[in-house]
């Protein structure tokens, strides 16, 4: 079927045009916003790599420290022993003996480790380095002995003296050492949450070898700590975001595992695009809309003035023929001939009354739409063809509705010759009227070549005619006088090709 669009080209020119803007813009962006994205999440990557480095080189700073503690403890239990040993010499030996000098110099070289000798019945024999709070004890008491608890005391006996009573030394870390400790706990203590918290709005976290608890965690929510369940969850999608876990070493833990995900900048980043199309989409939805409601003012006032210009002009004419027929009526012209040359004159003062009503406010009436619907039709049947049959079937004889009766049987008088041009002059025409509660269907069907379902809307667009003579014009001006003027509805309710096509008018009742 060829078709033709006259008068509004440009509107579908319009359309493509900012379909085709908003493709290049949403394409461009994401294009853009893919390589931003990139490139952040690998800098965020080798952030994290950076930091885990970091991470892996101050734990081994505090794996060596750790060590040497180790060392140093080692050293000092075994001075500890060498007191022990030496004071067990100073019990087997003459103290005049020159050795004795040696072993006295031993235990007066303990300056930093606190010791305790006592005998079998809790009788302190000596001390060194003792805290000032318990003075010069003579018994060891259930305090010294909770001060002396954290390692079991050495036992001192002798082979060489008869009848010796053992002796048991007890001893603790020294003073230095302790400090020392002391500062290594609190160091390890803070490690891991000090390093985690400088992750550059990284959310990390680090969690064992098994990947089932979380050692520490930064720019994270942690769930709480007896709640394993959601502890599992977020190590699973932690782990899901980033498959491949960075691998490090922490004093007290061993092997370990940082897991990361993207940084909140980046995940707003990700949804940026999608954001973009929508705030275009509202744009150019906005915007069509107002050009559209801009040209539909256009229109109303282009068809407004055409048709109030088209109403004058017949006005003048139509008045000198009805003068006219005045005059054939006096010189006794055949009376059937004026007769129907007048009836032509009624239609065309009918016509120029309809686009008198265009763009003004029209009123509606009562009237009986079966009434006025057959009246149309059979206006019709005398100016049209034999070959063309005409048939109303309605439910009812009177159904009244709120209408313009003139405009409404311009509508039928449209429908209808655009139903007899589709059958090419040749076929039948059925009308349906269907009474229902609250509306009134009207059917226009014809036996005629049919309309593409793709066309169903476009045939109402003004300036769309599949006449190589036609306006394109009468399916607009009736859908627009039926459901701008009566609030009702005009559609093509089927159609099949080479088979007919039904029009289908919806009114309101009167309430």
């Amino acid at each position: 079927m060829k078709t033709y669009l006259k008068h509004f080209p440009a509107r579908q020119n319009v359309k493509w045009f900012l379909l085709c803007f908003a493709l290049v813009i949403v394409i461009t962006s994401f294009v853009l916003t893919d390589k931003i994205i990139k490139r952040i999440a690998a800098d965020e990557h080798l952030q994290v790599e950076l930091w885990a480095e970091a991470v892996q080189k101050r734990a081994s700073l505090v794996n060596y420290t750790t060590n040497f503690f180790s060392v140093i403890k080692a050293e000092e239990l075994k001075r500890v022993e060498l007191w022990a040993n030496a004071n067990r010499r100073l019990t087997e030996m003459p103290v005049t003996a020159s050795i004795d000098l040696i072993y006295i110099e031993i235990l007066e070289a303990n300056t930093t480790i606190p010791v305790l000798i006592t005998d079998a019945r809790n009788n302190v024999l000596n001390h060194r380095n003792l805290d000032p709070k318990f003075g010069d004890p003579e018994i060891f008491t259930d305090e010294l002995r909770s001060y002396f608890s954290e390692y079991p005391p050495i036992e001192i006996t002798s082979d060489w003296v008869p009848g010796f009573e053992t002796q048991y030394l007890y001893y603790k870390d020294s003073y230095v050492f302790t400090e020392l400790r002391s500062l290594l706990d609190d160091l390890i203590h803070s490690f891991i949450s000090e390093v985690v918290i400088n992750t550059a709005n990284v959310p990390v976290i680090i969690v064992d070898s098994a990947q089932t608890r979380i050692i520490a965690a930064g720019n994270v929510d942690l769930p709480a700590a007896t709640d394993s369940v959601a502890i599992r969850e977020l190590i699973h999608s932690m782990s899901r975001k980033n498959p491949t876990p960075l691998t490090i070493s922490l004093p007290g833990y061993g092997k370990s595992f940082v897991l990361y995900a993207n940084s909140f900048l980046l995940t707003q980043l990700k949804f940026y695009p999608f954001a973009q199309v929508v705030a275009i989409g509202l744009f150019l939805l906005v915007a069509y809309l107002f050009f559209t409601t801009i040209r539909n003012l256009e229109q109303n006032q282009i068809w407004a003035g055409m048709s109030k210009e088209t109403a004058h002009q017949l006005g003048t004419p139509v008045s000198s023929l009805e003068g006219w027929v005045e005059v054939l009526k006096m010189k006794e012209v055949d009376p059937e001939i004026v007769s129907e040359i007048a009836r032509d004159i009624s239609r065309l003062g009918h016509i120029s009354e309809r686009f008198s009503k265009i763009g003004s406010a029209v009123r509606l009436e009562p009237v009986n739409i079966v009434e006025t619907t057959i009246k149309g039709v059979e206006y019709l049947k005398s100016r049209f063809s034999k070959k063309i049959h005409f048939t109303v079937n309605t439910s009812k004889d009177d159904v009244t509705v709120p209408l313009n009766p003139v405009l409404y049987e311009w509508v039928v008088e449209n429908l209808v010759k655009n139903a007899i041009d589709a059958m090419n002059g040749s076929g039948n025409i059925t009308i349906h009227i269907a009474d229902t509660h609250n509306l009134v269907k009207i059917d226009i069907e014809d036996t005629g070549k049919g309309v593409p379902r793709s066309k169903f809307k476009t045939i109402f667009v003004p300036g769309y005619t599949s006449k190589p003579k036609g306006w394109g014009l009468g399916l607009s001006l009736s859908k627009r006088i039926i459901e701008n003027y009566h609030g009702g509805k005009l559609f093509v309710n089927h159609s099949e090709m080479n088979k007919g096509t039904v029009f289908r008018i919806i009114l309101n009742k009167i309430a």
